[in-house]
């Protein structure tokens, strides 16, 4: 049993708090709280792990309020909280754990709560597994390096530790602007080597286009003249 499932051993509801946005596993997200109802919540959870769901709603009529029941999403676990001066909160929370949202349940809050099955990756063969993860990492490594050498060396890509297979999964679909279509079926899957493959295919995409920009911009700031000798040959 891993530490996250650990976590929320026991507990069967949970706050549900709708955003247009994905939360994945061990991603950081800072949030501003504001409404009333989700203040109250903020409240509740003290006594309860300090842990909500954050599920994607993208509400397609105006008679949708509520993530469907069905639907993938993931626990919040609270980090920091910052009052502020008018009686609202901003907040940085954790991706601890994914669940499928069972029912929703009323039990008498301004906030929904809802049944959930928490849910982690499937066990597969190390071996495999293993080598797809540092083909993801190698390149992950390399997209950095690029971004870093495009921003004239200011600033920093999101740091990715080398860890395990599904955390690097999760760590490194989390440090891109990837859309939510994409990000929910990430959070969806079950299978780590299915979902460092698809990341594998856009890094891949991404590294030759962002190397050769990087080259092209570091010549640029040395005014066109790169500093590698030109063999002009007999």
């Amino acid at each position: 049993m891993s530490e996250a499932i650990e976590k929320v051993l026991g507990m069967q509801n949970i706050p549900i708090f709708p955003l247009p946005l994905v939360l994945m596993p061990y991603e950081l997200l800072p949030l501003h709280i504001f409404e009333p109802r989700y203040q109250q919540m903020l409240k509740d959870i003290e006594l309860r792990r300090n842990v909500f769901g954050i599920n994607l709603f993208e509400p397609q009529s105006e008679f949708d309020e509520k993530p469907a029941a069905g639907t993938v999403g993931c626990v919040a676990e609270i980090r920091q909280v910052q009052p502020t001066p008018d009686e609202r909160s901003n907040i940085l929370t954790f991706g601890l754990v994914r669940y499928r949202l069972i029912e929703y349940v009323d039990i008498g809050t301004p906030y929904f709560s809802a049944e959930v099955a928490f849910f982690e990756d499937d066990e597969e063969d190390e071996g495999p597994l293993n080598a797809i993860s540092d083909e993801v990492f190698g390149l992950f490594d390399r997209v950095a390096k690029a971004a870093f050498k495009l921003s004239g060396n200011r600033g920093r890509f999101p740091d990715v530790p080398r860890a395990a297979p599904e955390q690097l999964s999760f760590l490194v679909a989390a440090a891109f602007n990837l859309d939510n279509e994409l990000k929910s079926q990430f959070i969806e899957m079950t299978s780590t080597s299915e979902r460092l493959t698809k990341l594998k295919s856009i890094l891949e995409q991404a590294v030759g286009q962002m190397e050769s920009n990087a080259e092209i911009h570091s010549v640029a700031q040395t005014n066109g003249h790169s500093k590698k000798p030109i063999d002009l040959g007999e």
